[in-house]
Parts: structure tokens; C-alpha cells; sequence
């Protein structure tokens, strides 16, 4: 193994490898063997569903260890708790919709759920269903609750699935996730010591004391950044208008306007090494709101608009060495928008989305982008969970960050 095998981070760690009980569950076979060759110690730990798709044996020939299967009734008397701490990486694959469940909703009523929640050790998921059991939002609702808390994904893969059929929900290969694994691993602190700002949802205009100007904005994708950049290892603020879960380990700013955004966030730029705007900020808001609510019976308000702080620019023209990323939520000519953005607002990157399809942009749990960098290269991503279009914002934002030291914040 030389020194660049991307596996060689997997050479002396304690993996714990999950297995339920779904058809993919032969796979996970390939992924113990890789695992143990790439030179890790590998327990697997096999739900009782598990035992319908394969044998404990066949995990016990390949592992570093026996196959467990109990969480009671067995030679060690609390097992989830010596494999929970013990662990350096649980991985489980598959990970069904009913472990997603089971994990999201804090359940531990087998030895798999049990280890989940006794370790704090890092947790990667490789999900596999059927496809509209991965697009039903109970399932994608789990799945954004379980990477708010800094959780790990790989896959679902498209391809053919059982019965047939075509399309996402197939297990990332085997080799996909054991490299998915080494990259845990290896990057579970890659943004160690450095402050990340994240800006998160829309802002609200007031119009009265109970109506405001506002959009569809949830939030969704500016939390998910918040909580990958934290499980990475970052000091994270995230500022913020949605009231959804606070991911673990991230100092939360709640506002509501954009004067309250900006006042918070150029307030904090100073200190940080990353600032990245993925709110939905109002453009424009009512000159004077009004004190009490406006009556029906009044007629309709005339309503005279100003422009809103523009806090990218701000940002821009007041950036010392700080990484600026911004996003542009368009519903036409995107490309040509997002660049005129990028240049406008003298940024280093562009996340730009197309909000008006039905499966990306807001208030959903997929995402659609083109990335654009200062230095004129382009990305077209696939349509992807947001917590991985996070993942892949932040491998740029580490990449753009000078390699010195990385001791602004402990």
C-alpha cells in the first residue's frame, strides 16, 4: 500500500459494518472484504432481517471478528456499548428505509440500532430501496434529520433494482463505499480550525404586523451546509430565518429581515475564513410597514418598495482573504445570470439552481446545480440529496482556502 492509496486510512481503524435486511444486503459481502484487505478491523453486525438475504457465517469467514447478531442473550452483556465506543466508523450497508427510520426517530431495539446510538464515532449510510420508497418524503425527511445531525451518505446509485425496474435507491458498489469510507475518514476534519458563515432560508419583509414579502424559501439547503461543515470539523454560524432542526455542534443566529441578515452577518465577517450566502435574501421590501394590520375593507394598499441591503456585494468589496461563496436561484438563462453574479459580486464561487423545477430548489430535498468558479470553469451537477450538493460546495470552499495554518478559531 503506497502513501497515495486513498485507502490507506483504513489500515488500523475499528470499523463496525452494519447489515439489514434488504436485497442488497449480498453486497455488503464485497464491502467487508474490501475493508478488511484495505487492512481495517472489521465487526460486522447484522440486523435480524439481515439473516433472511445472508449468513452470519459468511460475515465471521471474511471479518476480523465473528458476526454479531444479538443484542441480548449474548456473551458480552452490553455490546452496543463496547462496539459504540470502540468504533472509529460505522458503516451500513444497506441502509434500509426502516433503518432510516429506526435511526432518525432514536430507536434502539436491536444490537445495529443499539451501536448507532451508543457511538460517537462517525456513522456512514449507504442507502438502498426501491425508488419510490427513496423518494417518499417520510424517507427523505429521515434522511435530511439524520445529515442535520452530521450523519454520512453515499449513493443511492441509479440503476436496475429488484423486479426490473430503473432507477435511483440501487447500493452505491461496493467499492464506492469503502472508498466513501477512507474519505470519512480522511476528511471527517478536513475544515478543522477554520469559521464557516452560512445563511440559511428566505427573509421577510414586513408589510404590516402580520403580512410580509417573502418567498419559498425552507432553509433546507443552507442547513444541510451547516451541518456537513460542521461534521467536517468547521466553527459554524449559521444565520438564519427557518426554524428547522439546529445540526449538531453549529452557533445559530436567528433573524427575519434582510437588514437583520445583514447586520448579523457583515457584524461576524471579519472572523470567519468562509462566508456562504445560501439564503434566499428579499431584493426589495415596503418603504414603511405598517403599525396595525390593514383592513380589507380599506381597499387595496399602494405598497412603495426600496432595495434591500445587497449583502454579497458588501461582502465582496470588503473581503480580505475570506472564501465567498454565493447562490443564484434563477427560473430562466441561468448560466448567464449566475455569471453575472459571480463577477458582480466578486465571488469565488456560484451555486446556481434552476427554482422553478419540481425536484430542485426550494422546499424540497433535492438540488439541481451548475457550479461557477472566479477562475471560469463550469460543473454540472446531478440531481442530488442537498446534503450532498453541501458536501460538494464544501470540498471547493476547503480547496479555495489557502493551505497555511488553520488556527483563526480553536
Amino acid at each position: 500500500m503506497t502513501d497515495r492509496d486513498p485507502l490507506r486510512v483504513l489500515a488500523g481503524r475499528r470499523i463496525v459494518l452494519g447489515v439489514t435486511g434488504g436485497i442488497a444486503a449480498y453486497k455488503a459481502v464485497e464491502v467487508c472484504r474490501q475493508l478488511v484487505d484495505a487492512g481495517a478491523h472489521v465487526t460486522p453486525v447484522l440486523t435480524p432481517d439481515a439473516h433472511r438475504f445472508v449468513g452470519p457465517l459468511t460475515f465471521s469467514a471474511l471479518a476480523s471478528e465473528p458476526a454479531q447478531t444479538r443484542l441480548f442473550d449474548g456473551p458480552d452483556p452490553i455490546p452496543h456499548t463496547r462496539l459504540g465506543q470502540h468504533a472509529d466508523l460505522v458503516v451500513v450497508a444497506p441502509a434500509t428505509a426502516h433503518l432510516l427510520a429506526r435511526y432518525a426517530a432514536g430507536l434502539a431495539d436491536d444490537l445495529l440500532t443499539a451501536t448507532l446510538l451508543a457511538t460517537r464515532a462517525p456513522v456512514l449510510l449507504a442507502p438502498a430501496m426501491h425508488t419510490e420508497m427513496w423518494e417518499h418524503p417520510a424517507v427523505q425527511a429521515n434522511v435530511a434529520t439524520l445529515t442535520a445531525r452530521g450523519v454520512h451518505l453515499v449513493g443511492p446509485a441509479t440503476g436496475r433494482l429488484a423486479g426490473g425496474d430503473d432507477g435511483p435507491g440501487r447500493l452505491a458498489d461496493p467499492d464506492a463505499i469503502v472508498v466513501a469510507a477512507a474519505d470519512v475518514l480522511a476528511t471527517d476534519a478536513d475544515l478543522a480550525g477554520r469559521a464557516i458563515l452560512v445563511t440559511a432560508g428566505g427573509t421577510r419583509e414586513p408589510i404590516d404586523p402580520v403580512r410580509y414579502l417573502g418567498n419559498r424559501s425552507s432553509g433546507k439547503m443552507g442547513t444541510a451546509l451547516a451541518a456537513v461543515a460542521a461534521q467536517r470539523g468547521a466553527h459554524v454560524t449559521l444565520v438564519t430565518t427557518a426554524t428547522l432542526p439546529v445540526p449538531a455542534g453549529v452557533d445559530v443566529v436567528p433573524v427575519t429581515t434582510a437588514e437583520e441578515m445583514a447586520d448579523a452577518v457583515v457584524s461576524r465577517f471579519d472572523a470567519v475564513d468562509a462566508v456562504i450566502m445560501a439564503a434566499a435574501v428579499a431584493d426589495f421590501r415596503p418603504k414603511a410597514a405598517a403599525t396595525e394590520k390593514l383592513k380589507k375593507g380599506d381597499g387595496v394598499p399602494e405598497l412603495h418598495l426600496e432595495p434591500t441591503p445587497d449583502i454579497l456585494a458588501t461582502l465582496g468589496a470588503a473581503r480580505r482573504d475570506q472564501v465567498l461563496v454565493g447562490f443564484a436561484a434563477e427560473t430562466d438563462r441561468l448560466h448567464e445570470h449566475a455569471a453575472a453574479k459571480l463577477t458582480a459580486k466578486h465571488l469565488d464561487l456560484v451555486v446556481a439552481n434552476d427554482v422553478s423545477a419540481p425536484d430542485a430548489g426550494f422546499e424540497v430535498d433535492t438540488n439541481r446545480a451548475i457550479l461557477l468558479d472566479s477562475s471560469g470553469s463550469t460543473e454540472e451537477l446531478p440531481l442530488l440529496p442537498k446534503t450532498l450538493l453541501a458536501a460538494t460546495v464544501l470540498d471547493r470552499v476547503r480547496d479555495l482556502l489557502d493551505p497555511g495554518p488553520q488556527a483563526r478559531h480553536p
